[in-house]
């Protein structure tokens, strides 16, 4: 079959002023009469990935990319001030609007999945979908997952979490481990502050797959620094703020979103955001749809997760050009 719209590259782009400060990359791409799906990233402070667009068919959906506060190209790059979990909900309203959409399907991975549920929940009239990847509520527990003794992380690589915490001064807790990182991110010193930026996101990095390629997670291999600051900074500066949410805010409030329908998928030894957190999520939420990947981790390129996800956005096309007939 031939594509009506074979170039799912940018067919436009820009910058939107938020008028506090920030100035936010956005592109849009796919077919212009096609449903609107919004992507959100992860991180916080991960950008946008250059193939982020082939999880969509483009000739069904009008794909929507944004950049948010501090990260990518969006400016001032890593920049802390005015950001914050309100701020980029505001973002995405402004976006929509800009774009002059009223509804449109919401696709977030990690903490774009965080963003993607709270933005459904402050404005559910606005979202007709949700898809979900690698899902992170962020609660206490989600936060000690990632960062503490007791995590997953730590349980099942404790040679590489030394590594992580080898400087953190006792007793190792998610709150200390941040306050740490914080510190280091903002010393004076060029060397420290780059290996400290260097530490976290390998730690990432090395929780991100079931199996790594090699070289990847490796410490002594050189990676983007701009990539590094931006996801270390952002990231740090959220959980030391708890998400700037109330514990357990996104389950308190799924009444809101339960007729909106979803689809979550997740890696079964996803050691950055637990299995638990999904399982919960599908348990309260009625309208959505729970597959669990086998022999995968977190990240979008594990093939089991990459084709669950083409699936999900396939499926729900077709679901939203049913409901509409």
């Amino acid at each position: 079959m031939k594509r009506l719209y074979p170039d799912i590259g940018c067919s436009d782009d820009g910058y939107l002023e938020t008028g506090d400060g920030h100035t936010l990359y956005y592109e849009v791409s796919g077919n212009p009469d096609g449903i609107p799906v919004l992507y959100l990233h992860g991180g916080p402070g991960a950008g946008l990935s250059p193939n982020y667009k082939r999880f969509f068919d483009a000739n069904r959906y009008r794909i929507i990319g944004f950049e948010q506060r501090g990260c990518g190209r969006s400016k001032p790059f890593g920049n802390l001030e005015n950001n914050t979990t309100a701020h980029s909900l505001a973002d995405i309203q402004r976006l929509r609007r800009h774009l002059n959409i009223d509804q449109w399907v919401v696709f977030g991975g990690s903490w774009g999945a965080t963003l993607a549920l709270l933005a459904a929940i402050d404005q559910p009239e606005t979202v007709q979908a949700l898809i979900l990847r690698g899902v992170f509520l962020g609660r206490q527990q989600d936060r000690d997952w990632f960062l503490c003794p007791d995590g997953g992380g730590a349980q099942f690589f404790p040679e590489y979490y030394e590594q992580f915490v080898s400087r953190v001064p006792p007793p190792v807790t998610t709150e200390a481990i941040c306050a740490h990182y914080q510190q280091e991110f903002a010393g004076n010193s060029d060397v420290s502050r780059l290996a400290a930026l260097k530490r976290w996101y390998v730690w990432e990095e090395r929780l991100s797959r079931v199996n790594l390629p090699p070289g990847t997670g490796d410490i002594t291999a050189h990676y983007p620094i701009p990539l590094m600051t931006s996801l270390a900074k952002l990231e740090c500066h959220y959980l030391a703020n708890h998400c700037f949410i109330a514990e357990n805010f996104i389950l308190d409030n799924l009444h809101r979103i339960a007729h909106i329908p979803g689809t979550i998928v997740h890696g079964r030894y996803d050691m950055i955001c637990k299995s638990d957190a999904a399982y919960q999520l599908h348990k309260s939420w009625e309208c959505s749809d729970l597959l669990i990947v086998p022999e995968a981790g977190h990240s979008t390129s594990e093939p089991g997760i990459a084709y669950a996800l083409c699936r999900a956005t396939r499926d729900m096309s077709r679901f939203i050009r049913e409901q509409k007939k």
